[in-house]
């Protein structure tokens, strides 16, 4: 069953950071305060600069550093390629945002629509969807905690979403989830597979990762 709407709980930031996975404070939007945030808050401060997500009442600085922001992009050409040659559904980039629930909306780095939820093959037209992808993709940050990383995965598999990718950029790895704690890590040598969603698609990580610098 989908989560409800509760009565604002927290007694302090503390107890607000802990809830949304022990981020940091400064991810934490001030303006509107916390637990008084709206979908109206969300479209006016979006893309001003930063990029939010909405979560308990609350607007959540998703960042995305110059790594992550080039494998997102990789990842959609490489995708938009094989979409080219089956016709299954769409993409939408890190811009894209999506109602998963009343009061929770997230912004993945890139998830794939299938046309099976838009029968006339049409992108629509409304700033925050309600669209459910059958294939979401998060490019791990910095400041991602696993807690976190959790409770999206959570929402997702909740909201409907069938496929997580975690593409990992520190760790040069991908980790493919069909729920939200079950998981087949795909190391550097391996290949993401795009299974029954995305039949015969096949990605080698180690091209993926090819141009990205290593450390020192």
């Amino acid at each position: 069953m989908p989560p409800t709407i509760k009565k604002w709980k927290y007694d302090n930031i503390a107890e607000l950071l802990s809830a949304l996975g022990g981020i940091s404070p400064d991810r934490v939007c001030a303006n509107p305060p916390p637990g008084t945030a709206t979908r109206s808050d969300l479209l006016r401060k979006d893309g001003k600069g930063k990029r939010y997500e909405l979560v308990k009442r609350t607007l959540v600085e998703k960042p995305m550093g110059f790594p992550e922001s080039f494998l997102a992009l990789e990842l959609a050409y490489i995708l938009r390629c094989y979409l080219e040659e089956n016709d299954a559904g769409f993409l939408c980039g890190p811009d894209v945002l999506i109602r998963l629930f009343l009061g929770l909306v997230r912004s993945p780095d890139l998830c794939f629509v299938a046309w099976t939820l838009r029968p006339d093959k049409t992108v629509p037209r409304e700033p925050i969807s309600r669209l459910i992808p059958e294939l979401v993709v998060e490019v791990l940050s910095p400041s991602n905690t696993a807690k976190e990383m959790q409770r999206k995965r959570k929402e997702y598999f909740q909201a409907g979403v069938r496929v997580v990718w975690m593409i990992d950029p520190e760790n040069y790895k991908a980790e493919v989830y069909t729920d939200p704690d079950t998981t087949i890590e795909v190391p550097e040598t391996g290949t993401l597979d795009g299974g029954e969603i995305l039949p015969g698609f096949q990605l080698s990580l180690k091209k993926l990762f090819s141009r990205l610098e290593r450390p020192a």
